[in-house]
């Protein structure tokens, strides 16, 4: 699915607890992430729930990423972010305007400061990939 396709779908559910449960949904189509990448390698900090992001680079020198968290509304926020950052390369990982595509699904605002904490530093560890990858 597109992120065009994410905020059409967000404007068509009426309400944030709609919304809420769509997310959750979104979390529970991720593939599952294997228990051996369950590590403090892996993890993500400043998270208050279990978060962890693992990087792949593929010939063509585009990044995927794999993710999985013990909180069902954070594993569909993995699922949001990437929607994101799945397949592009570093350079437009860097480029991406994340905030606008927030704005857009009106995240920011509808999140706790500890999940929007968390999903800060699920974007600051994917640019860091990007960086070193």
């Amino acid at each position: 699915m597109s992120i065009d396709e994410l905020i059409e779908n967000f404007e068509f559910l009426d309400s944030w607890e709609d919304k809420y449960r769509y997310i959750i949904e979104l979390g529970e189509k991720l593939p599952l992430l294997e228990e051996k990448f369950k590590t403090d390698e892996w993890k993500v900090r400043g998270c208050q729930s279990q978060v962890w992001l693992v990087p792949s680079k593929q010939e063509d020198g585009t990044l995927s990423f794999s993710g999985d968290s013990d909180a069902m509304i954070v594993k569909g926020l993995i699922a949001i972010v990437l929607m994101v950052y799945n397949n592009v390369s570093a350079k437009q990982i860097k480029e991406i305007k994340i905030d606008d595509i927030f704005a857009r699904l009106g995240l920011r605002e509808h999140l706790s400061p500890s999940r929007r904490n968390g999903l800060e530093a699920m974007i600051e560890k994917i640019r860091h990939y990007a960086d070193i990858l």
